[in-house]
């Protein structure tokens, strides 16, 4: 994994935002990998289902977590909005740090989402930076590829035409339906 130069404040709960596939869960992972993290993934269909049809889920498996937890991860939280009342609760009566990542801040806006005015920082996560590429930099490629991380993991132009012209291809068939 490349180094990335973001470095949330971890004095404080944060949202993590950034586009798909710019790397926020690696980061996370990486940075809080020797804390004590309850990692919660609202991609997992089982969990998603489980928070979001009933209400205090969440809330029951908070109760006792700040004996056990330093942080809890609420990822992709922009799937379940209404978890950040919950969050709100519990940075104010328990003192719990959360780190909330998401790829649209916009949705979490637009629908109204309590985004815990001044109880969490905003970072926001972008594509691999020049600094953070270093040596493995090459203008052509950023101009062809871009640079988001997975890019970086195929080896040859053929499969990252594959990956991005077929994902292309695919998302051109689904608007034409």
């Amino acid at each position: 994994m490349l180094k990335r130069t973001l470095k949330p404040l971890m004095s404080n709960s944060f949202f993590l935002f950034g586009a798909r596939g710019v790397g926020k869960t690696s980061l996370i992972y990486e940075i809080l990998k020797n804390r004590p993290t309850l990692f919660i993934d609202l991609l997992d269909p089982t969990e998603f289902e489980s928070l979001t049809l009933n209400s205090g889920e969440l809330g029951a498996r908070l109760k006792n977590a700040e004996s056990d937890y330093e942080w809890i991860v609420l990822d992709e939280i922009q799937k379940a909005p209404a978890l950040l009342d919950v969050v709100h609760q519990f940075i104010e009566r328990k003192k719990l740090k959360f780190a909330l990542t998401g790829s649209s801040a916009r949705k979490l806006k637009r629908g109204g989402a309590n985004l815990l005015a001044g109880r969490a920082y905003t970072s926001h996560l972008f594509p691999l930076t020049f600094e953070e590429l270093g040596e493995s930099f090459n203008l052509d490629q950023i101009l062809s590829w871009g640079s988001l991380p997975k890019i970086f993991s195929i080896e040859t132009n053929e499969e990252k035409k594959i990956l991005w012209i077929g994902k292309s291809i695919n998302s051109a068939r689904i608007l034409a339906s």
